[in-house]
């Protein structure tokens, strides 16, 4: 059971607005949470077990994770951070990390890799009879986003917090929506949560990791800054915008 501190308060209340405000979560549903090793998708594992316990609507979790293939990789210490936790975690070996920063590929390697674990991911859901897949992308990951589609994609968009897929056969969830980053890594630290290392040659030279560098100078400037993206993305003015 996580420490149910202030930290855990606001998160946990940001997570409930977010599968309220979506309707994320029904009765019966059974819901692949895709697992990174990271602060948020173990945050995000944490929380919705939490919340089995003590919420009327009853589901079940099927831990998932993809490992990229990279040496030295951590499979079996999250192998048995999850089975102390009390899940049985599913383990998919692939090489679509060495793929992706291969010759072979001419595409950005963080797109492909991550294009080819949500595929696997959606076959697994399949598999496993889950309607639902969450993920672990929190309100940071989706204001960099949209910075990332509007830089180098030349549009404007962004994650939203439910999408739907295959006529509605399978919804991706992502509950820690509304939670910033920094709430994230105190309640990590709180409950002591592993530190898992990141084996990927593009961890610390992504445009992703760019992008969060550049906006934390514009947030450091004003501590509204970031609130206010949040909350355009749901005030859109399309009379203002070219067509």
């Amino acid at each position: 059971m996580p420490i149910k501190n202030n930290t855990y308060r606001v998160l946990n209340r940001a997570v409930g607005r977010a599968l309220h405000r979506y309707e994320m979560i029904a009765d019966g549903d059974r819901i692949v949470v895709g697992l990174s090793g990271g602060k948020d998708s173990l945050t995000l594992l944490s929380l919705l077990k939490e919340r089995q316990a003590r919420v009327p609507v009853k589901y079940e979790l099927f831990p998932v994770y993809i490992d990229p293939g990279f040496d030295g990789g951590f499979t079996e210490e999250l192998q048995t951070y999850c089975n102390d936790a009390g899940f049985t975690l599913r383990i998919e070996h692939t090489n679509f990390g060495i793929i992706s920063h291969s010759s072979l590929n001419r595409e950005n390697p963080c797109f492909l890799c991550s294009r080819l674990r949500r595929k696997r991911l959606f076959e697994i859901s399949g598999e496993l009879g889950c309607t639902k897949l969450a993920l672990g992308h929190n309100q940071d990951d989706i204001i960099e986003t949209l910075f990332l589609n509007i830089c180098y994609a030349g549009e404007i968009s962004t994650m939203t917090p439910c999408q739907t897929f295959f006529n509605n056969r399978l919804f991706i969830i992502r509950p820690l929506a509304f939670a910033g980053e920094d709430i994230i890594v105190r309640y990590a630290k709180d409950n002591g949560f592993p530190d898992f290392a990141n084996k990927c040659p593009s961890a610390k030279v992504s445009k992703r990791r760019e992008m969060k560098a550049l906006l934390n100078q514009l947030y450091t400037s004003n501590k509204k800054i970031r609130g206010n993206i949040f909350r355009s993305l749901s005030h859109v003015k399309t009379e203002y915008l070219l067509k």
